[in-house]
Order: C-alpha cells, then sequence, then structure tokens
C-alpha cells in the first residue's frame, strides 16, 4: 500500500466544515487578486488609450490648421481670377458641399447601428428562466 499523501492525510483528519471553509477561504483570496489583476490591467489599458486619444486629438487639430491654411490660400489664389468676395464664396460653397456628404454618409453609417442585438435578447430571456423554475417549484 502508497503512503497517502499530505493533502490526503490533511483531509483524513480535518473535519468537513473546516475543509470547506479552508476552500472558501481560498476561493475568496483567489477572486480578490483576479479582481485586483483585472483592475491593475484596466489602469494601465486606460493610461496608454488615454494618451493615444491625446495624440490623435492634437493630430486633429492640427489637421484642422492644414485645413484652414489651405483655404486661405485657395481664396487668395482664386481671388485673382474672380475677385476676393466671390473667391470667399467659391470656397464657401465647396465646405458646403464636403459638410453635406459628410453629414449624409454619416447619418447613413449611424442608421446601420445595431447595438447589442444578441445581449438584449440574452438578458430578455433571464426573466423567463426563473419564471420556469418558480412554476417548477
Amino acid at each position: 500500500m502508497s503512503d497517502a499523501t499530505p493533502s490526503e492525510q490533511k483531509a483524513a483528519t480535518t473535519s468537513l466544515g473546516d475543509l470547506l471553509g479552508e476552500v472558501t477561504r481560498d476561493l475568496s483570496a483567489l477572486m480578490r487578486q483576479e479582481v485586483a489583476l483585472a483592475k491593475a490591467e484596466l489602469k494601465e489599458t486606460a493610461t496608454t488609450s488615454a494618451k493615444g486619444a491625446g495624440m490623435l486629438g492634437g493630430a486633429g487639430y492640427a489637421a484642422s490648421m492644414v485645413v484652414l491654411f489651405l483655404s486661405l490660400a485657395l481664396w487668395a489664389a482664386l481671388a485673382n481670377l474672380v475677385g476676393w468676395g466671390w473667391s470667399g464664396v467659391i470656397v464657401a460653397v465647396l465646405w458646403g458641399i464636403i459638410a453635406a456628404v459628410l453629414y449624409t454618409v454619416g447619418r447613413k453609417e449611424l442608421k446601420n447601428v445595431k447595438g447589442a442585438p444578441q445581449t438584449v435578447e440574452t438578458l430578455q430571456e433571464i426573466p423567463e428562466t426563473f419564471k420556469r423554475n418558480e412554476e417548477n417549484r
């Protein structure tokens, strides 16, 4: 006959209540450690995301300045052909067309958003599950 392992010896000499208490404490400690790990990972992810978003915001501002100065350059170039007033109108109309196209495309994309239909369906099934369990009692 082989020798019992330390865990087998402990199981043989300890009451069931003590064993269950130890398992509960171990599971509780494991859950706390997992929550702490998740918090640390999320904090790191949030910090990295914030830095990236800040850089993208700066890039967006720089791009808007490029568009502004290119628009002014176009306005000045057209002024030599049709005058300052009409060149301003032409540049404004071009930006109006761009805005209308972007609005139309963006609105179409927003209409295609479906949200989380599978999650909604699953959440709607939960109350039904409880009702079925109550009826079987």
